[in-house]
């Protein structure tokens, strides 16, 4: 069964930085890619930033220079940086892997609340 659970959301000051973390069992982490998704407040699930396998990343624009994704391979986990906080980061932030034969799965999310 493939579990993904977020972890590190809270209370921030705008500015401020959190880094969440993503643990994973249930399949091969090391070959597949990871992303990041946030779901504010009345508003789409949307995405936030991927890493593939091999490392390699991209993020949507809004949070392009402050948020950045890693992955430890050894530990099955995959992290979310979060630097500059704005409040418009608010949000519930989950993992999401695309799983090579284990179909999508989505964690329950953490919030992250950034205040101004």
């Amino acid at each position: 069964q493939v579990r993904l659970m977020e972890s590190g959301g809270g209370l921030v000051q705008a500015g401020g930085s959190l880094r969440l973390s993503c643990t994973t069992s249930g399949f091969i982490f090391s070959i597949n890619a990871m992303q990041w998704y946030r779901q504010a407040p009345g508003k789409q699930r949307e995405f936030v930033g991927r890493i593939t396998s091999g490392g390699s990343t991209n993020y949507v624009d809004s949070v392009k220079g402050r948020f950045t994704i890693s992955r430890d391979n050894a530990k099955n986990t995959v992290y979310l940086q979060m630097n500059s906080l704005r409040p418009e980061d608010t949000a519930v932030y989950y993992c999401n892997c695309d799983c090579i034969g284990r179909g999508n799965n989505w964690g329950k999310g953490t919030l992250v609340t950034v205040s101004s």
